[in-house]
């Protein structure tokens, strides 16, 4: 695969058990091709990534490129992480869906965290993994400070995917008066970082999509979360690296993450089908698919939707950057409107992709050893995340027709989509 992840190479990271990297994160996940293949077939029996798995990608720094290289990362950009996330996720969705939660998580908090502990948890530990965010459990959460300085943690959060890889997570949680309970008004909301050892996994993930992610449910009761830890936040302004992606807004940071697996969904959808319609001989037919009109068609059509939106998200990340690059403190409201319609744009166009290829490939696809059947399960998957789910498109329309933007599109202020400039 050409592209800019090219330019963010192997390092030799500080820290005990870092082992050295060799090469591109590119050239890295095709020495890994069939690992990733093969602990992808697995994560569906199991529901979520095998330990060796795991092993095998933190060896190869795969959850450690977007951190920055002061914390043993590889400091990759918005563009080079879409590209990474992209050739892990055309071998499989679920193995690039789990890197992408644990680098996303592992790189903000890193820029979130006060460096000298930020040293601490990373070069101390430099196979550390993190999870968090999600949806709000069946419980309402509280947190309360205690006189030492730390606080107890109260609740639970919904679709924390690779939560078994995780060493830390992070839980949403309004600090509550001591005693006052569930139904106290909040003081404060923040994410609270929880180690391992303070919360329990419940096992409920058994979806059809991104089946093998893990994205159980985290339960919190009375966790401890000592005072040095009591800060840890996922942003920090002004930001503690120069790397313009520590100025991106979370939920643009977490759309162009999650577009990038679908980007890589697709790559792979298109690939498979290329190798289907080379072997397959339909029904009643004297000659293989890729010698049938409707399937050159399609390819084509396929092909094109696919490039159009990859070039598309790129194009806007990059513009982002360059922006930032150039002093801007956070993204303007054009290109923070503009990024994130690349983003919701390419996670359906994707999953179109998909769903074309599935449909010419016949009955093939639907077999459940065909690749293309899971390609259709995960493109669905991915398209329905909040952060880049077809609802955005009326968020973003209200903008185009003139309505303000709200804080989530917003940016620095000034023109929206209707003027670049």
């Amino acid at each position: 695969m050409e592209g800019t992840a090219k330019a963010v190479h192997g390092a030799a990271p500080k820290g005990n058990g870092a082992k050295p990297l060799s090469g591109t994160p590119l050239e890295r996940i095709a020495r890994l091709k069939d690992v990733i293949a093969k602990g992808g077939d697995e994560a569906q029996k199991i529901r979520r990534l095998p330990n060796e798995t795991v092993d095998a990608l933190l060896d190869e720094g795969l959850f450690r490129f977007a951190q920055p290289t002061e914390l043993g990362g590889e400091n990759a950009s918005a563009c080079e992480t879409v590209e990474i996330l992209e050739a892990i996720s055309a071998i499989d969705a679920s193995v690039g869906w789990n890197v992408m939660l644990g680098s996303e998580i592992n790189a903000m908090a890193a820029g979130g965290m006060d460096p000298a502990l930020a040293r601490e948890v990373y070069l101390d530990n430099p196979r550390v993994i993190m999870c968090g965010g999600g949806g709000p459990g069946s419980m309402p959460s509280r947190a309360e400070a205690q006189s030492d300085g730390s606080f107890k943690v109260w609740g639970e959060a919904t679709f924390i995917s690779g939560c078994y890889n995780a060493e830390w997570c992070f839980m949403a949680a309004p600090i509550v008066p001591e005693g006052q309970g569930f139904t106290g008004s909040p003081l404060d909301a923040r994410m609270w970082f929880l180690h391992k050892s303070q919360y329990e996994i419940i096992d409920v993930w058994d979806m059809a999509g991104l089946r093998g992610s893990g994205s159980n449910t985290v339960r919190a009761e009375a966790a401890v979360v000592p005072a040095k830890y009591a800060d840890v936040q996922l942003v920090t302004v002004p930001p503690h690296y120069d790397n313009p992606v520590f100025r991106i807004p979370i939920p643009l940071r977490l759309s162009y993450n999650k577009v990038a697996v679908a980007l890589g969904v697709a790559r792979g959808a298109l690939d498979a089908f290329v190798d289907l319609a080379n072997n397959k001989i339909p029904f009643l037919s004297g000659s293989k698919l890729t010698e049938r009109p409707i399937a050159q068609h399609r390819m084509g059509e396929a092909e094109g939707k696919f490039r159009a939106a990859r070039a598309y998200v790129l194009d806007a990340m990059n513009e982002v950057e360059e922006e930032l690059r150039k002093g801007a403190e956070a993204p303007g409201a054009w290109t923070t409107q503009n990024a994130r319609l690349a983003c919701t744009h390419g996670a359906q166009a994707c999953m179109e992709v998909v769903d074309l290829l599935h449909n010419t490939a016949g009955t093939s696809g639907m077999q459940m050893k065909s690749p293309l059947e899971r390609k259709l399960r995960d493109s669905h998957g991915c398209a329905t995340h909040r952060w880049v789910a077809h609802p955005l498109f009326g968020d973003l329309g209200k903008i185009l027709l003139g309505h303000e933007a709200g804080p989530e599109f917003a940016g620095t202020g000034g023109p929206g989509l209707g003027a670049k400039k």
